[in-house]
């Protein structure tokens, strides 16, 4: 078991309660730039300047002996440049309260900001991709009613094939119109919004449609001021929680929507100053929990534990709440899924 650990080619701590380094892999102390003896027993958030949402969402996981994912965190005070990394927490089987934590950077050479040359790929990747999808879908179209007209010749008994072409293809539709919404860098319209105005549309139009299954239970706190974001993303990221903890969940299950204020969140995002989002809307279900083998990458594109999925609904999730100046974090253990958005406040009237 030594040789294992000591082998794993990723930073790794083992936290005591409260996050109390109790040991460290040779990875993780060359990622520290410190010894075992002085990461021992040193308290992880003092080691390190870390969005405190993290912190937060890294407290509920271990009180609820949880797991916890999360994508794209800024990690500074370290002796390299800040990082962005892919943290990964959970509960040790054979302890009581002991949680085992994995680091993976991003790029442990240079800052993580992609340069011009990068960020020219990647817009013409994704507009590529948006170029592929608007033309597949023309031809589609055409399938789609040629296939409809067909079966409107033929005897009922005769269908099969014919209504399998049309679910297929507009099954393929719905992946491209994903794809689409996935590539589309139209910046968010940023304004005040009643984030329990927007939590109620997505709740009616769920119950109605993908989680008409399930029953929606809601826990707001009434008090909280607008959040800075745009309306119509919010209502489609609350829209793709929703159908995913529904798919998740069995017949009969609960969905619950959650809204708190927590003051002392902050984002770290490189050199820019921390920015506060104390605004938190947790998506809730009581589904088995994310898949082992996916559970840290349920952020990234195409990854899906369900067949047939398209492993787009929370790339859009994320995309759309970073590009709010949000974050998005998720713990999962058999019994409860929670998904938390955490968005900054809308400025007073008159503030810059």
């Amino acid at each position: 078991m030594k040789t294992l650990w000591a082998s794993l080619p990723v930073p790794a701590l083992l936290l005591d309660p409260g996050a109390i380094i109790a040991e460290s892999n040779p990875a993780a102390q060359s990622f520290f730039n410190l010894s075992s003896r002085a990461l021992h027993g040193a308290r992880l958030w003092d080691m390190i300047e870390v969005d405190a949402p993290l912190n937060a969402a890294y407290g509920r996981a271990e009180a609820q002996r949880s797991a916890l994912f999360v994508n794209d965190v800024t990690l500074g005070g370290l002796a390299q440049a800040d990082l962005q990394c892919a943290i990964q927490a959970s509960p040790m089987q054979d302890s009581a309260d002991q949680m085992l934590m994995l680091f993976t950077p991003r790029d442990m050479a240079t800052r993580l900001i992609p340069s011009a040359r990068s960020q020219r790929a990647a817009r013409s990747a994704i507009g590529m991709a948006e170029m592929l999808a608007h033309e597949i879908k023309n031809p589609l179209a055409g399938i789609t009613g040629a296939a409809q007209l067909l079966a409107m010749s033929l005897p009922p008994e005769d269908r099969e094939m014919t209504d399998l072409i049309v679910a297929e293809s507009r099954r393929i539709v719905t992946l491209l119109d994903r794809v689409e919404q996935f590539g589309n860098l139209t910046p968010p319209a940023l304004r005040p919004v009643n984030i329990h105005d927007v939590l109620d549309r997505a709740r009616q139009s769920a119950s109605v449609g993908v989680a008409a299954h399930m029953t929606i239970r809601d826990r707001f706190d009434p008090s909280l001021p607008d959040a800075l974001a745009d309306p119509d993303q919010l209502l489609q990221v609350i829209l793709n929680l929703l159908a995913n903890a529904a798919e998740a969940g069995a017949k009969g299950g609960t969905i619950t929507l959650q809204t708190s204020y927590e003051p002392s969140l902050r984002l770290h995002d490189g050199d820019k100053p921390a920015a506060r989002v104390p605004l938190q809307i947790d998506v809730i279900d009581d589904g088995p929990g994310l898949p082992p083998d996916i559970a840290g990458d349920v952020f990234d594109p195409f990854v899906s534990g369900r067949e047939n999925g398209t492993g787009l609904g929370l790339a859009l999730v994320s995309k759309l709440i970073s590009g709010m100046g949000g974050m998005v974090t998720v713990t999962s253990a058999p019994g409860q899924t929670r998904f938390r958005l955490s968005l900054a406040l809308a400025p007073k009237t008159g503030e810059i």
